[in-house]
């Protein structure tokens, strides 16, 4: 077989795995459906296939690839280390250069270009935001389902690119302000921005700064995935910590060296919001609030979790916030938003967030953590009125506010 995209799936990789199916159980399509070809190591067979000429890139393969939800998991569960996600980007990237059609380039048009162009983002939030206003947003098609999980989109339209806070003299800290997230979920970067300004750390979100990639990425658009890491390298530039309050982006940026020339400069400063801002309370620069605050169920997002590897932070940081915390579904399956894969395979992805949501109703609690606007969204939608869902540093940031 002979891949044509420029960093195809390696024989080394694949190799790596030694079928031993610790990744079964932790694996959301195989736990749904119970087919081999639906888990980890059955998809590393297909793509290995593939590779050495025994089985054709066709449309089962294409089949078996994109139903992935990319959640990474067996990362977590595998004791030989197999990089999974890096792999099936790679096959992904190869069934699209191999297989393209109409769908697709309008795909690559939307994730690839036009989510990295604040202009024509911020124009479009202003027609959802007007939408949502006018409680039309829900009747749209494909976009109803979703939509009934996002936050109120603030008019005007707010964003953090191009600011400085902070005192000048503090140690510099950039914020990656994503695209969707900078203007949808704007009141996460507020409560981020805030409290690491209190905490003395001068903060800056440069503005030349784009979309990190990972959605054109995961879809295996692989030339606009490193288009939008070579700009973010170049707007990223020194040696300050880079902070990400979206669990999806910042796992994306860890994984730069693997997309951009340059990219390990970045990879090795990206740190989860929930990590910094507990440093800042550990360090004394920001107060631990000893009054109880109510109980919160905390989420935790695929890519915080098995990414990022960020588990503990989330719970520590609203402790500090005086808040009683609970798992909502500790080592649980992902609750089946991955990005666009809720349009692509909306069945699957309601099954996993009414599983999901379930989990939580089952706590009892109604206040809930969730570091990834994504999950946010998912748990929002199969939860319902009732519950309120918001990232760990909105909800220290709320009792902090009142402390001060």
């Amino acid at each position: 077989m002979t891949w044509v995209t420029d960093r195809p799936p390696q024989s080394i990789d694949l190799d790596t795995c030694v079928t031993c199916g610790l990744c079964l159980p932790v694996c959301p399509t195989f736990r749904l459906t119970g087919d081999e070809t639906a888990s980890p190591r059955g998809r590393l067979a297909a793509i290995a296939a593939v590779d050495q000429g025994t089985a054709p890139l066709d449309q089962r393969f294409d089949d078996v690839t994109a139903f992935c939800l990319q959640c990474r998991a067996c990362e977590t569960a595998c004791p030989s280390l197999v990089p999974y996600g890096a792999i099936i980007e790679r096959a992904r990237a190869e069934t699209v250069s191999q297989r393209p059609s109409p769908g697709r380039r309008m795909q690559r048009f939307l994730l690839g270009r036009l989510i990295g162009n604040r202009v024509a983002l911020r124009s479009a939030s202003i027609v959802a935001a007007s939408l949502q206003r006018m409680r039309l947003m829900r009747r749209l098609p494909m976009v109803g389902s979703t939509s009934v999980g996002l936050r109120p989109i603030p008019l005007p339209v707010r964003t953090a690119v191009g600011g400085t806070w902070g005192p000048p003299e503090g140690e510099p800290i950039v914020l990656f302000a994503g695209c969707v997230s900078d203007v949808w979920f704007s009141g996460t970067h507020r409560a981020v921005i805030e409290l690491l300004a209190a905490a003395g750390y001068r903060v800056t979100a440069p503005a030349d700064q784009t979309c990190c990639g990972a959605l054109a990425a995961h879809a295996g658009f692989d030339a606009e995935a490193q288009a939008l890491a070579s700009r973010n390298v170049e707007a990223l530039q020194g040696e300050a910590i880079i902070v990400t309050d979206a669990a999806g982006c910042g796992a994306h940026l860890q994984s730069y060296d693997t997309h951009d020339p340059d990219g390990h400069s970045v990879a090795r400063r990206a740190v989860d919001a929930t990590d910094l801002v507990l440093r800042a309370v550990r360090d004394g620069r920001l107060p631990v609030l000893t009054e109880e605050a109510g109980t919160i169920a905390v989420q935790d997002p695929c890519h915080l979790e098995h990414g990022m590897r960020v588990v503990d932070a989330p719970r520590e940081l609203l402790e500090a916030g005086g808040y009683t915390v609970i798992d909502a579904d500790r080592g649980g399956l992902c609750c089946g938003a991955a990005g666009v894969y809720q349009l692509e395979f909306p069945r699957t992805s309601d099954e996993l967030g009414t599983a999901k949501a379930r989990a939580v109703t089952a706590t009892g609690v109604t206040s809930v953590a969730s570091a990834n606007a994504g999950c946010e969204m998912q748990l929002r939608r199969f939860l319902g009125e009732g519950y309120r869902v918001a990232h760990p540093v909105e909800w220290y940031w709320e009792r902090w506010r009142t402390q001060r």
